[in-house]
C-alpha cells in the first residue's frame, strides 16, 4: 500500500501543479491572435518500463515517457542515481522519453532512486516538470524513507552546493573510510538535501566532496562533515496551505492539502577540509638576488637549520617569517654572497616520509635569480647611458631657452632613498600608527623620530614609543598618548634611517589628526548563556571580519566604530587559541562551532547600539547568515513561463490605446462640424 500510495502522490502533486499553472496563466494571443495560446502545460509522465515503483525489476535499462518532446538540462548536476554508481549510467533523450542505462550490476532487494531534479523541462517553452524521482526495486517491496536537511561550510556557514551526502546502516565510524554509501544525494545551490528510497532503521550521515568517486572518505583534501546523531526515518501525516493566485496577483483559492512528511528533515551538517599533514618544502624562490623566499606546505614548529654550501651562513642574512614559520624571507646581508648568480645550501626541518610521520630532513637547493649579476650590471649600464643622453638633449634645450628654473631643477642631485610608509591624514582612535620600510633597518638612530603636538599654534614635542613588530620586522608601530580632535605631526631626519642595503630615508614630515569622538558609533553585542570561549567578529559589508572581542560577562563592546552597515559573527573558540579551528575525522573532533545574528545593524555617528539578548539557538543554522553577505545563492527555482499573462496584459494595452485614438478621432470629427 505505501508504494502505490507514493506512485500516487507523485502523480497528484503533478496534476496538482498543472492545475494551478492553468488558473495562473490567461490564454489571450496577443500580437499573434491567429497562432493561439502558448503552451504553458509542463511535461506530463505517461508511463515507463519497469513501471514507476515497480519490484523484483531485472533490467539494467530504465526508459520513462511523457506526453510531450522533452529536454534535460544539466545533467550531470542534476540527475543522481542512488545506491551510488561507480560507473557512471548512460542517459539519453529520445524526444518523449529519456532512456537510462544502467552499468553496475544491480544490488539483491535493492531500492533504486533515479533523481532528476529540475532537470526536465518541455521542448518548447522549456515549463519545467518540477521536482521529479523515478524509483524502483529489485526485491519485492520498495523503500519509500526520506531524509532531508542542509549542508554548510562550518566556517561561515555558507551554503555548499554539489556535496555529496549519504547514508550507513553500518554505525561503525570505519564505515565511512572503508564502504562506499548506501543511499546517496547531492546538495543544491542552497545547500539541500533529500535523500529517498530508504528502508526503516538505524544511520549514520555524512557529507563529502568526493574527489576520487570512491563514494567514501579516502583523502585529507576531501571536504567532509558528519553528525553524531543516529538518523531514524520516519513519516508522519501532515497539512499545508497551498494558494492558487488569480492572474492579477490576487489570490483566488486557499487550499489545505494533505501530505506525507518524511523526518527527519531538519538535518545540519557542517562540512570543513581537515588541517593538511604532510609537510615539505611547496616553493623556494630567489626573486632578486638578495631576498629568498621559502614556503613550507604547513606550519613548523621552530626556524629550519640552513647551511651554506658556496657560502657561509653566519651572519650572511636577516630572516623575517610568519608566526608559525610556514613562510620565511631570506633577506641577504651579504654583498660578496649575494651578488652570486647561484647560492646552494641545505635545509633541515621535520618532513612527512612515505609513511606518513614526520622525521628529519635535509633538502639540497641551488636558487639562482632569472638574470645574472652580469646582466643586471649590463642592463643599468645601458638605463644610465640612455638617462645620460636624454639629460644631456633636456640640458641642451634648456640653455637654448634661457630656462634657468628648469636648469636648476634638472642639475640638482638626484638621490634614491630608503621607501617608507606611514599612516594615514585621519586615523582611526583604534588603529596603530606604523612605519613600514621597504627592506630591513639596519640603523635607526634614537633621534631619528620625532612626534609632536599642536599647542596653541606651537608644535610640541610629546614622549612616545616605538617598537619592532616581532614577526613584520619591518614594521615599527608608533605608541603615544593620542586624543580625538588634536593635530600630530611626526618627523624623521634625512639620513637617520639606513636600510640593508645602504640606502638611507629622506626628510620626512607627516601631518595627521585622530577623528573626533561624535563621528564615532560604540556597539554592544550581548549574548544569552555566553560561554568565556565566545569570540564576536564585526564584519563589513562583504562579510570579512574588521573587529573581534571575547565575550566578559555576556558581553562585548566595540568602541570607535566608523559608521558603516556591520555584521556579527560568533565562533566557539574551544581551545583558546584565538582562533577557529577546523575539524579532524581521524580524532572525531568537529570544527568549532559559528554562528550569525541574521540583521544588519547601520550604525550612526555619535550612537550607541546594543542588541538583544542573542540567543544562538533560536534560529537554525541554515537560517542564521545574512542573505546580503551569503556568497552562494540558492538556484533560481524554475516556474512556468506566464507568456499568456503577458499576452493578455499587452492586448488589453494596445486595445486601450486604440479606444484612446479611435475617441480622438470622433472628438476631431465633432469639432469639424461644429465649425
Amino acid at each position: 500500500m505505501k508504494n502505490r500510495g507514493k506512485i500516487k502522490d507523485i502523480l497528484t502533486n503533478t496534476a496538482l501543479f498543472t492545475t494551478i499553472s492553468a488558473v495562473l496563466i490567461g490564454c489571450a494571443a496577443v500580437g499573434t491572435p491567429d497562432g493561439g495560446p502558448y503552451d504553458d502545460i509542463p511535461p506530463k509522465f505517461i508511463g515507463s518500463a519497469p513501471d514507476a515503483g515497480g519490484t523484483n525489476v531485472k533490467s539494467k535499462t530504465v526508459r520513462i515517457d511523457f506526453d510531450e518532446y522533452i529536454k534535460l538540462e544539466n545533467a550531470s548536476e542534476k540527475v543522481i542515481v542512488s545506491p551510488p554508481q561507480l560507473e557512471q549510467p548512460e542517459i539519453q533523450v529520445n524526444g518523449k522519453n529519456i532512456q537510462i542505462k544502467l552499468i553496475d550490476s544491480l544490488q539483491p532487494n535493492t531500492t533504486y532512486t533515479i533523481d532528476f531534479s529540475d532537470g526536465i523541462v518541455d521542448n518548447n517553452e522549456g515549463n519545467p516538470l518540477g521536482d521529479f524521482c523515478f524509483s524502483f526495486s529489485t526485491g519485492e517491496n520498495l523503500d519509500t524513507m526520506e531524509v532531508s536537511g542542509y549542508v554548510l561550510n562550518a566556517s561561515d556557514l555558507e551554503p555548499i552546493k554539489g556535496i555529496q551526502v549519504g547514508l550507513y546502516s553500518d554505525l561503525a565510524d570505519s564505515a565511512f573510510t572503508t564502504k562506499q554509501f548506501q543511499r546517496v544525494s547531492r546538495t543544491d545551490g542552497s545547500g539541500h538535501f533529500v535523500i529517498r528510497g530508504i528502508k526503516p532503521g538505524k544511520y549514520r550521515i555524512y557529507a563529502l566532496k568526493d574527489m576520487d568517486q570512491s563514494f567514501n572518505y579516502s583523502q585529507r583534501s576531501e571536504t567532509l562533515a558528519w553528525s553524531d546523531s543516529i538518523i531514524v526515518p520516519s513519516s508522519t501525516i501532515a497539512f499545508r496551505e497551498d494558494t492558487i493566485w488569480n492572474t492579477d496577483k490576487t489570490i483566488d483559492t486557499i487550499l489545505t492539502v494533505e501530505y506525507t512528511r518524511f523526518l527527519p528533515d531538519n538535518i545540519i551538517l557542517r562540512a570543513f577540509e581537515a588541517t593538511p599533514n604532510i609537510q615539505y618544502l611547496a616553493k623556494s624562490d630567489r626573486s632578486k638576488h638578495e631576498k629568498i623566499d621559502l614556503e613550507f606546505a604547513i606550519p613548523v614548529d621552530s626556524m629550519p637549520i640552513i647551511k651554506g654550501l658556496n657560502f657561509d651562513e653566519k651572519n650572511a642574512y636577516i630572516v623575517e617569517h610568519s608566526a608559525r614559520f610556514d613562510t620565511i624571507t631570506l633577506w641577504m646581508s651579504d654583498s660578496t654572497i649575494y651578488y652570486n648568480d647561484t647560492l646552494k645550501f641545505s635545509l633541515q626541518y621535520m618532513a612527512t616520509d612515505t609513511n606518513g610521520v614526520l622525521v628529519d630532513h635535509i633538502d639540497t637547493l641551488a636558487l639562482s635569480t632569472k638574470r645574472s649579476r652580469a646582466r643586471i650590471l649590463q642592463d643599468e649600464k645601458k638605463r644610465a647611458e640612455a638617462e645620460q643622453e636624454k639629460f644631456e638633449k633636456e640640458l641642451k634645450r634648456l640653455e637654448r631657452n634661457g630656462d634657468s628654473i628648469g636648469l636648476a631643477r634638472l642639475l640638482q642631485p638626484k638621490t634614491k632613498f630608503l621607501k617608507v610608509e606611514n599612516g594615514n591624514s585621519t586615523m582611526n582612535l583604534n588603529e596603530v600608527y606604523t612605519l613600514s620600510f621597504e627592506e630591513p633597518v639596519t640603523f635607526l638612530s634614537d633621534t631619528a623620530v620625532k612626534v609632536m603636538k599642536l599647542m596653541d599654534s606651537v608644535w610640541v614635542d610629546i614622549p612616545f614609543e616605538m617598537e619592532q613588530d616581532e614577526i613584520k620586522i619591518r614594521k615599527y608601530k608608533v605608541y603615544a598618548e593620542w586624543r580625538p580632535e588634536e593635530k600630530y605631526k611626526l618627523e624623521i631626519d634625512s639620513a637617520s634611517i639606513v636600510g640593508l642595503y645602504g640606502l638611507h630615508n629622506d626628510n620626512l614630515e607627516h601631518e595627521f589628526s585622530f577623528a573626533p569622538l561624535n563621528l564615532y558609533s560604540t556597539f554592544t553585542v550581548n549574548v544569552k548563556d555566553a560561554k568565556e570561549s565566545y569570540t564576536v567578529e564585526l564584519l563589513d559589508n562583504g562579510g570579512n571580519p574588521i573587529r573581534s572581542g571575547k565575550v566578559k560577562s555576556g558581553k562585548v563592546d566595540f568602541f570607535f566604530l566608523t559608521p558603516d552597515k556591520y555584521y556579527v559573527r560568533m565562533y566557539d573558540d574551544v581551545n583558546m587559541n584565538g582562533k577557529w579551528d577546523t575539524g579532524e575525522y581521524e580524532e572525531k573532533r568537529e570544527p568549532e562551532n559559528v554562528y550569525y545574528i541574521n540583521k544588519v545593524f547601520e550604525l550612526r555617528q555619535d550612537w550607541y547600539h546594543e542588541t538583544e539578548l542573542w540567543d544562538i539557538t533560536s534560529t537554525p543554522l541554515n537560517k542564521q547568515k545574512p542573505e546580503a553577505i551569503t556568497k552562494q545563492k540558492a538556484d533560481k527555482k524554475k516556474t512556468i513561463t506566464n507568456k499568456n499573462a503577458e499576452r493578455d496584459a499587452k492586448m488589453a494595452k494596445q486595445m486601450a490605446e486604440q479606444e484612446k485614438m479611435k475617441q480622438e478621432r470622433k472628438e476631431k470629427r465633432e469639432n469639424r462640424k461644429k465649425k
